[in-house]
């Protein structure tokens, strides 16, 4: 039999930061998985199995990030280690948009913050607990109603987000995740497309069937303004995407942030939909405006949301239900598929949004 110490030459070394703050996090209320234990042991220890067929073997994807359970519920929850000093306002916005009035806000899409830990070793380190989400690519949308309630929330969170006069600043694909509601079995965290126990593939319903809540997550670099200051100017500062024209131009020129998160989520658009799928071709016009090279010349969220409503308006049910095609799903079975499922939920009176007109 390996001993724990062994076992913890499999891990990195930030995984041995976690393992090293196991206890504190159990008594604070969250598990960790069994590899972040003191006394774990691999499960593969004396058997044929490789690690990475293990539920155990599987690292964390992100150093500043894991997943653990609540223990007083089961829920599962997302850690997210952060250095205080050097992003200074992501408690304090996060706590902004969870108290009231802003919680109860459907508009509000931004990730819930459920605690905030102070880490006893180090004054600097603080740890957010989270909802556990995935990424919102994933599975691929399958209807135009689909893509509809996906963008219709975020620009409808963004506008939000604006409205209470905070710049994201990092509004890019990856920082733009969805719940779990599609999906029937739990997933494993670092490996989302299987079952937590890493049995099999984790099995779900389409956007339709139980359409999910989109969320924007990290708000590391984000500000918050008073509403006199209605032409904030900010050094930039490179989030996830870099290719953001106006600092291409100049990386030194003060600039209002919340131009660039209006061409931050266009781009993300483009990048999930336009960029892979066929019979989106309804966003290309207001997509194109958001990314406009000129800050200037690109629409507030207020008229980009207005300008989506009247879009959308005009989409008959049979529209909402049509299908769009990624890349990878081109094939006849595909298409099939589709048509199967369509006239299922046509039959089963199941409707092809469910955003409603703002």
């Amino acid at each position: 039999m390996a001993s724990s110490s062994t076992a913890h030459g499999h891990l990195s070394e930030f995984e041995i930061w976690w393992r090293d703050h196991y206890n504190f996090l159990k008594e604070k209320g969250y598990t960790l998985r069994s590899r972040y234990s003191p006394d774990w042991v691999p499960s593969w220890t004396n058997t044929n199995k490789a690690p990475i067929d293990c539920e155990d073997g599987i690292r964390s994807t992100h150093y500043r990030l894991l997943d653990a359970r609540r223990t007083h519920d089961g829920a599962r929850v997302s850690l997210k280690s952060i250095v205080v000093s050097r992003h200074p306002y992501e408690i304090e916005i996060g706590r902004y948009f969870c108290s009231s009035p802003h919680s109860e806000d459907p508009a509000n899409h931004c990730v819930p913050i459920c605690d905030v830990l102070e880490v006893p070793t180090d004054d600097d380190l603080a740890i957010l607990v989270m909802p556990l989400l995935r990424d919102a690519t994933d599975p691929f949308f399958d209807t135009v109603g689909e893509v509809v309630d996906c963008v219709h929330q975020l620009f409808e969170g963004l506008w939000f987000m604006h409205r209470h006069h905070v710049a994201h600043r990092d509004c890019m694909q990856l920082n733009i995740l969805m719940d779990g509601s599609m999906f029937k079995d739990a997933w494993h965290p670092s490996e989302q497309f299987m079952s937590e126990d890493l049995k099999r593939p984790a099995r779900h319903r389409t956007r339709t069937q139980s359409p999910p809540r989109y969320y924007y997550i990290d708000f590391g670099i984000s500000r918050k303004y008073e509403a006199s200051n209605t032409n904030p100017l900010e050094d930039p500062i490179f989030g996830g995407d870099k290719e953001v024209p106006e600092f291409k131009e100049d990386n030194f020129k003060p600039r209002n942030p919340f131009p660039t998160d209006v061409w931050y989520l266009g781009h993300a658009i483009q990048e999930t939909f336009l960029d892979h799928y066929t019979g989106v071709e309804f966003l290309s016009s207001l997509v194109s405006d958001m990314m406009h090279s000129d800050p200037a010349q690109r629409p507030n969220m207020d008229e980009i949301f207005s300008r989506f409503q009247v879009l959308r308006q005009g989409f008959s049910s049979w529209k909402l239900r049509s299908r769009v095609t990624h890349d990878e799903e081109r094939s006849v079975f595909h298409f099939l598929a589709h048509w199967a499922r369509r006239i299922q939920y046509i039959v089963r009176r199941i409707p092809p949004t469910h955003t409603s007109l703002s």
